[in-house]
């Protein structure tokens, strides 16, 4: 129940935001949100890795996004899945998850895609693309990527992320929604992608915004004013809790 307040609150907070700034959250209603990131929470099937969601604050980030029944999301490199299974249990039995490696990093996938088809959920593609960035069978409601972002510039600089971007673009319905959350460091552009493996928050924003998108808002569920930015990402002082900034991007109507 705890988990449920947390989404609801934070759902109706980002529609209050968005009616004030003349921009639709989702095509779902606060409420509904809520609904479904809890039931996909408390989904016993994912007993295993729900002692992640505080840390994660998944109740919080899933509301933002404004994801609900029937939805079509695509997870681009999902790593162990982690966002696949919820989503499973968030959409329900009208939606679908697709689970999506880029060609370029298929050996990401060796371990985790065969765990993934391994869990049988009706609802979840799960594919290593022969070729390209991000593709899906149908156009979808919303592309999803967690701490991915940064490496799109260390695999091809900024060709490939215009290249990623444009992919989105292509592969969302119109008035679909872009999810981006990667590790901070404020003002360095992307200077640290190769070094701490973190980006700068506004760079993402002017390069999204150039390829088509329009922001929305962003959510602060997993800002962290304690971290100064200069640590690697995996160094184990910091791992885990690093400032991280969460935006949402739509695709014009």
């Amino acid at each position: 129940m705890r988990g449920f307040l947390t989404a609801a609150a934070a759902a109706a907070l980002i529609a209050t935001a968005a009616v004030a700034a003349g921009v639709p959250a989702s095509k779902h209603s606060p409420k509904e949100t809520a609904r479904a990131v809890a039931a996909g929470l408390a989904n016993p099937a994912r007993a295993d890795q729900a002692g992640d969601d505080a840390r994660r604050k998944a109740a919080d980030v899933l509301a933002f996004s404004g994801v609900g029944p029937g939805d079509e999301v695509l997870d681009f490199f999902p790593g162990g899945g982690y966002w696949t299974r919820i989503f499973s249990g968030v959409v329900g039995k009208t939606g679908h998850v697709y689970a999506i490696w880029p060609a370029a990093g298929a050996k990401y996938a060796t371990k985790a895609l065969p765990a993934l088809e391994a869990l049988h959920l009706p609802n979840v593609s799960v594919k290593v693309l022969d070729a390209g960035i991000i593709a899906a069978a149908e156009p979808v409601d919303i592309v999803w990527t967690v701490q991915n972002y940064h490496d799109v510039n260390n695999a091809g600089g900024e060709a490939s992320i215009d290249a990623m971007n444009a992919a989105v673009l292509k592969v969302l319905k119109p008035g679909g929604s872009y999810i981006v959350i990667d590790h901070a460091d404020p003002g360095s552009g992307l200077a640290s992608t190769a070094t701490t493996h973190r980006i700068d928050p506004a760079t993402v924003k002017a390069e999204v915004i150039r390829a088509g998108f329009e922001f929305v808002g962003e959510s602060t569920a997993l800002a962290n004013p304690a971290d100064d930015h200069k640590a690697n990402v995996f160094d184990p002082a910091i791992r885990g809790r690093t400032d991280q900034f969460v935006y949402k991007f739509r695709k014009p109507r």
